[in-house]
């Protein structure tokens, strides 16, 4: 379970560290990840805590099993839980019921006192006033970039094949922090780059104007995840800029509007996605795009054209996924109904394999077009013409140099990741980060400017020399050194 391929390295979770703020100052406690460290099972505390999703299930069950078999309470929560709880109870002895910022302290009190209850439901839903995640539990010379973050839960909007709407059953599924707290924990963090693990950082324009506003001149470059939507909102996209936004996660999914509307995700419906992406690159912002394949409106073609059009547009890095009906949503029931479903192995509900039957296409093909478009878009070739799209240098050297670090050096990031050094790397990734600060339109800068900024950034090196240089800094480097600039989780 250690050795794991760097996106599961990139960034602490940070679900389990928010309830251990909840904890007395003289209980003693240890948070593990089990993604980047193997876990010690031979100890017996007094209390487990679980969090399980859907593809760390059965490992999560296993491990519940065992410390319940000495006698150890158990208690399971998170996502899977939620979806599927007669499930979880069979391998707990407390179960929590969407999100526990409400429910956990309540338990404590409960456990303390000798009675816990078998199940907590979320009812009461909000952040302000919570305390911040127990950072201090947090190894964080394991993760790429240790300073994730949540300033808000949810999101506003209701895509039949999200988790969202059966996690937040009960309650708001849409709510923010107080700006004032999110930006006294921003203002602690070490280091420039902060990742927020928000899934829509933009989802209250309200909100994220207040936050953008109050993290201006804090010198930070950031990382988040927002719609098209909000992206083509005028001045927001500005402002968080302003605020140090250098890349963002947005959830195209389909360039087929039937698609948009069979899952149900209207906010995409009618939005021109060649302006959003123009948007974000004329403001200096990297763009890792998300696609779902096997939805009803796809064939077989689906695969060469959504490439076709990342790489036309610039796009920096793409994250393609298999539609996959989790439990709990619209999407599975909709397919249960309809005898659609091959599978309920939750091992393979990990967007990579196909788990029930497309509308236009096998099964097999489903999967072979994903993993090619994976190789497609990832080729030299390809890296290379979607940088060529940018009009200055500094941007295409920086899109290679971005592309090419994440997907072309796979077995350097595994290797460091073994090392235990993978957060050496960060100083390197602020600095791809750091030259789309300057707001300009495409081809503005000039010459001379281009040309100094591609210096500074490129060090006149190859993209082999200049991953090779990056991995014996980190080699060299001290384990847990940055902060100079399906495993499981468990609180016990």
């Amino acid at each position: 379970m250690f050795w794991r391929p760097i996106k599961y390295s990139l960034f602490p979770p940070l679900g389990l560290a928010t309830l251990a703020a909840h904890l007395d100052p003289d209980d003693q406690v240890t948070l593990c990840d089990e993604h980047v460290e193997t876990l010690d099972l031979d100890d017996r505390p007094d209390l487990v805590a679980l969090e399980v999703y859907i593809t760390n299930a059965y490992r999560a069950y296993a491990i519940a099993d065992l410390y319940r078999s000495r006698g150890v309470h158990v208690a399971l929560g998170g996502l899977h839980v939620t979806a599927l709880p007669e499930e979880a109870r069979r391998h707990a002895d407390t179960i929590f019921l969407g999100p526990g910022d409400d429910t956990w302290p309540a338990f404590l009190a409960d456990f303390r006192a000798g009675r816990p209850a078998p199940a907590y439901r979320s009812t009461v839903r909000t952040l302000v006033g919570q305390p911040p995640p127990r950072r201090d539990l947090i190894k964080r010379h394991l993760y790429l970039v240790p300073n994730s973050l949540v300033v808000s839960r949810g999101c506003p909007h209701r895509c039949s094949y999200c988790y969202k709407d059966g996690f937040y059953r009960g309650g708001k599924s849409f709510y923010t922090r107080a700006v004032d707290e999110a930006l006294a924990e921003i203002e602690s963090l070490p280091g420039r780059h902060p990742y927020f693990l928000d899934d829509h950082l933009l989802g209250s324009p309200r909100f994220a104007a207040a936050l953008f506003a109050g993290m201006r001149g804090m010198g930070r470059v950031w990382q988040a995840a927002a719609t098209v939507a909000s992206v083509l909102r005028p001045e927001l996209l500005e402002a968080a800029v302003e605020a140090g936004l250098r890349s963002l996660f947005v959830g195209f999914e389909t360039l087929t509007e039937d698609n948009l509307s069979e899952q149900n995700k209207s906010h995409n419906l009618g939005r021109d996605y060649r302006l959003a992406v123009r948007r974000l690159h004329d403001l200096g912002v990297m763009v890792n795009a998300s696609f779902v394949y096997g939805m009803d409106g796809d064939d077989a073609t689906v695969f060469d054209r959504t490439v076709e059009w990342a790489v036309r547009e610039g796009i920096e890095t793409a994250t393609f996924h298999i539609l996959t009906p989790y439990p709990g949503t619209a999407l599975h029931a909709r397919l249960a109904a309809q005898g659609r479903l091959l599978s309920d192995d939750w091992d393979r509900y990990d967007t990579r394999h196909t788990v029930f039957r497309p509308a236009r296409m096998s099964a097999e093909a489903l999967e072979s077009g994903y993993r090619q478009s994976y190789r497609e878009f990832y080729r030299w070739r390809s890296i290379a013409r979607a940088a060529w799209t940018h009009a200055a240098w500094p941007a295409r050297l920086r899109h290679l140099a971005y592309a090419g670090m994440w997907k072309k050096a796979e077995p350097l990031w595994d290797l460091l990741v073994r090392a235990k050094r993978v957060s050496s790397m960060g100083p390197w990734l602020e600095r791809v980060l750091g030259p789309g600060a300057a707001r300009r339109k495409r081809g503005q800068a000039t010459f001379s400017e281009s040309a100094s900024q591609a210096a500074e950034l490129w060090s006149g090196k190859s993209g082999a020399d200049m991953a090779y240089s990056a991995l014996i800094a980190a080699w060299t480097a001290k384990p847990g050194s940055s902060d100079v600039s399906g495993g499981t989780r468990g609180l016990l």
